[in-house]
């Protein structure tokens, strides 16, 4: 029987005592997870409160990390510093200013042109302007002069004239053009249902049209027709002032 028991074999058993997996990593994981997309949204909330130019450069780098140098002090976020611009932004930017000083010289010629072909006595009621948009070029009525028959799209001939002068010069140009017809705010009142100063403003502005293309001005140049009736007052103070009358012809920038 001794001999027996001593055949059969010896079990161990090892208790192991739980520690309710409270030093596991997963909270670690989630946790980091978090703060990342936490500075994610500090980040964006920033860019979101910077001007302009910043936004911008923060566009072309991530356009084009290549194009800005590393280094110490500003860079991309004050567009100072080792920052070097990519060479097609450096192409726009030159483009940009090229074509600035090309309008500046166009509206120059302009109003030489008008003088030398007896407008002086109009040129007070034009006024030319290099805007963001491209070349503004303003026609504007005056108590001595107006360039449309009273409550009509009808052009008098010396507007006519003028509207002429400014064809030619432009058809030399590739540029897009755009029109505007503007009123004062006395309403409109011809007997006509449902025709405003929004109509009067555009069909003055389609009036003015006709005249480039007649004088030179390639049709599809023509990018835009705009009525804006009352609501791009030049004397915001006297909404019944003449000079609120007027066309705009916008020369707009290729780029």
């Amino acid at each position: 029987m001794a001999e027996e028991n001593n055949d059969q074999p010896i079990i161990i058993k090892k208790v192991v005592k739980g520690d309710h997996g409270h030093h596991g990593g997963a909270w670690k994981v989630a946790y980091a997870d978090f703060v990342t997309a936490m500075m994610a949204l500090f980040i964006v909330l920033w860019i979101l409160g910077q001007d302009d130019s910043i936004k911008e450069n923060i566009q072309h780098y991530f356009n084009d990390p290549i194009g800005f140098a590393g280094g110490k002090g500003p860079s991309v976020i004050d567009g100072q510093g080792n920052k070097i611009l990519a060479p097609k932004i450096l192409t726009d930017l030159e483009q940009k200013e090229m074509e600035r000083e090309k309008l500046e010289e166009m509206g120059d010629n302009l109003v030489e042109n008008l003088q030398n072909q007896d407008f002086k006595e109009l040129i007070d009621q034009i006024d030319i302007e290099v805007t963001d948009e491209g070349l503004r070029i303003e026609i504007m009525e005056s108590n001595n002069d107006a360039f449309f028959e009273v409550g009509t799209a009808s052009l008098k001939k010396s507007a006519y004239n003028i509207l002429s002068v400014i064809g030619k010069q432009m058809a030399e140009l590739n540029n897009k053009i755009v029109v505007e017809g503007h009123t004062d705010s006395r309403p409109f009142s011809n007997g006509n249902k449902g025709y405003s100063n929004y109509e009067l403003s555009s069909d003055r502005a389609n009036s003015a049209r006709r005249a480039l293309i007649q004088s030179g001005l390639k049709p599809n140049q023509i990018d835009e027709i705009r009525g804006y009736a009352d609501n791009r007052l030049r004397t915001p103070e006297d909404p019944f002032d003449v000079v609120n009358r007027r066309i705009s012809i916008i020369v707009k920038y290729s780029y």
